[in-house]
């Protein structure tokens, strides 16, 4: 049964009452406990009931919300827990509870560029590490990959409903060459992460060309209620970052990149491959030889140069002088340098 707001302050009322063992708590004592609650999260000022906590005792000791609560009476007017350990706040994930679990995954999963609800396995193990640490006080021992002073992800929920509605946007977006904001019409069409960092992916009204606005620069959003949505046919959410690392998509067709890197940085590439294409084509005492299908773009540049001297680009020759132009531009910055 669907439990309301005002029902689970309650439950977390009585829980937190008979949890401290140094007082004793009658019946009149936990309604005037839940009354003082409920005025001050809620501001409820209407009383409650000796009915309503006496329901609330009874559903807390049943299994229809999974507390089973060991609370008894003794001298007949005192509540406790039989168990002086017991909180509503300890009770385990039940298979029934794995369950709901798997359920909500698969809606997260909705979020495509959502690597963190990717894998069922991963959040249970969040789970059940948050409650094991908060029954036996022990310290985390999983710790997920995550940035507090990212910008812009207050606009994720917003995004995600204007995308399953169909609803056009009304985006005042700062690009880093701009000086100030700029008002665009957009009908988004995806949500896409990558370094853990948020993009919305859509197209500006009565325009061809598909957009990635980062969050970080979207300075306020709007619902516009006058433009009706435009679909874009051109546009496949699961294929059009297929032959692309990262998400700048240009109008170019994939091309073979040949890289060989070093023995040192080849067990890095072999364990967490660049992307889904790519090969093995061979290995020697120089290193590993590995074959990628993507288009070339910014971000496959940012990947190379970050494996530094561990990496040399075979081909394609434009990919191969514009990492040499680079690095050799570096280098001129540590003249000193021996």
């Amino acid at each position: 049964m669907p439990v309301n707001r005002n029902a689970l302050i309650r439950y977390k009322t009585i829980d937190q009452c008979l949890q401290n063992r140094y007082r004793t708590w009658t019946l009149d004592d936990l309604i005037e406990a839940c009354s003082e609650a409920l005025y001050e999260y809620e501001g409820v000022t209407k009383g409650i009931s000796k009915r309503t906590v006496q329901a609330d005792i009874q559903m807390m000791r049943s299994e229809k919300i999974g507390y089973n609560a060991p609370i008894v009476v003794s001298d007949k007017k005192y509540y406790t827990y039989d168990d002086p350990d017991y909180s509503i706040t300890n009770i385990p994930l039940t298979d029934k509870d794995l369950d709901k679990l798997g359920e909500v995954t698969e809606i997260l999963k909705q979020f495509k560029g959502f690597s963190h609800f990717e894998d069922l396995g991963l959040m249970v193990q969040k789970l059940e590490d948050k409650l094991s640490a908060a029954k036996t006080q022990q310290p985390s021992v999983i710790e997920f990959e995550k940035n507090e002073l990212l910008i812009g992800l207050e606009y994720i929920g917003i995004l995600y409903r204007a995308i399953r509605n169909k609803q056009v946007l009304d985006v005042w977006y700062q690009s880093y060459k701009a000086k100030r904001p700029g008002k665009m019409i957009v009908n988004p069409y995806l949500l896409k992460e990558y370094r853990n960092r948020w993009f919305l992916v859509g197209k500006r009204m009565n325009e061809k060309p598909i957009l990635h606005l980062a969050l970080d620069r979207i300075k306020d959003i709007d619902l516009n209620k006058e433009e009706d949505f435009q679909e874009a046919p051109e546009f496949d959410p699961e294929t059009f970052h297929k032959d692309v690392i990262g998400v700048t998509v240009t109008g170019m067709r994939p091309v073979n990149v040949y890289l060989l890197f070093d023995h040192d940085q080849a067990p890095y590439v072999l364990t967490k491959p660049l992307h889904h294409s790519q090969k093995v084509v061979r290995e020697s005492e120089k290193g590993v030889e590995i074959n990628l299908k993507v288009k070339l773009n910014y971000e496959l540049e940012r990947e190379i140069l970050g494996f530094g001297s561990g990496v040399q680009v075979l081909a394609p020759e434009r990919l191969r002088q514009k990492i040499a132009t680079i690095l050799k531009k570096a280098a001129g910055k540590y003249p000193d340098a021996g």
